[in-house]
């Protein structure tokens, strides 16, 4: 039975203040009375989420919340006191969100981004608006073709923040937001580059092949295969001639396209395949 989750659980017997469910493990929870219906039977399936309540008694609700374990979401600050901030989670019992987990000093009637992590040594859920800190580098190649779950976030002066899979931090830059995004919408989107530190760029619609110019094509190719060349839009035009066979002109254009594509970096020693 996972604390902070949806579980599926048995109906094994009802009581006075409830029913009691049991997991594979036959370990036992109530779902008190406030939450059975006149339809549930023994031997049912329920999905409930079980949590501590404010008595610290492991509970399960029929109730769903706004944030599931190492999930995030914007929660609403309901009260601060000289325990933490109380936010409202959708259910019965507030979400504390102890000082040393706060990211900033937070203040009550505000939104905040919000992860839901479990204390190992007392088994109770709590929040965190240190965001970063649990968030994950990716190591890994993602296909531009394959969708990503986006939870979108703040604005900057880049573009948006994105929470990509629910672990993964990213960007949507400006020039790449094809619509109105709203914070916290939850939607789908396409990852375009994974940086080297971690992070990742994404676009929201789907990235297919990219459309340049015959130069610009010529240009890759040789990238492709010598990776850096010596020559950037400062660089003599006999120079641009000698290494890559284009006028300056036809060669600032080629650079301009495939650099709008992130598919080169530029140096002041010249311009190289983007990773």
């Amino acid at each position: 039975m996972n604390i902070g989750e949806v579980n599926n659980l048995q109906v094994l017997r009802f009581t006075s203040v409830g029913a009691y469910l049991c997991d594979e493990a036959d370990n036992d929870i109530l779902l008190p009375n406030k939450y059975l219906t006149d339809d549930m039977k023994i031997d049912d399936m329920l999905d409930v989420f079980v949590y501590r309540d404010s008595e610290d008694r492991a509970v399960a609700t029929t109730e769903k919340p706004l944030i599931e374990l190492g999930g995030f979401s914007y929660l609403y600050v309901k009260d601060v006191t000289v325990f933490g901030a109380f936010v409202d989670w959708g259910l019965e019992k507030d979400l504390m969100i102890p000082f040393k987990e706060q990211g900033i000093k937070l203040e009550e009637g505000r939104w905040y981004l919000t992860t839901l992590q479990l204390d190992a040594d007392t088994d109770r859920v709590y929040g965190s608006t240190k965001i970063n800190r649990y968030l994950t580098d990716c190591d890994h190649r993602i296909e531009r073709t394959v969708p990503v779950e986006l939870m979108i976030c703040d604005n900057t002066d880049l573009g948006v923040n994105v929470i990509v899979d629910n672990r993964y931090s990213g960007l949507i830059y400006s020039n790449d937001i094809t619509r109105t995004l709203q914070r916290g919408e939850r939607t789908t989107g396409y990852v375009y580059k994974v940086r080297e530190d971690g992070k990742l760029d994404v676009r929201l619609d789907p990235v297919g092949e990219v459309k340049i110019s015959e130069s610009a094509e010529r240009l890759l190719s040789i990238l492709k295969v010598k990776k850096h060349l010596p020559v950037h839009d400062k660089s003599a035009p006999e120079d641009v001639r000698a290494v890559v066979g284009m006028s300056k002109k036809t060669f600032k254009q080629a650079v301009g396209s495939l650099y709008k594509e992130r598919l080169i970096t530029l140096s002041s020693d010249g311009i190289s395949l983007a990773e």
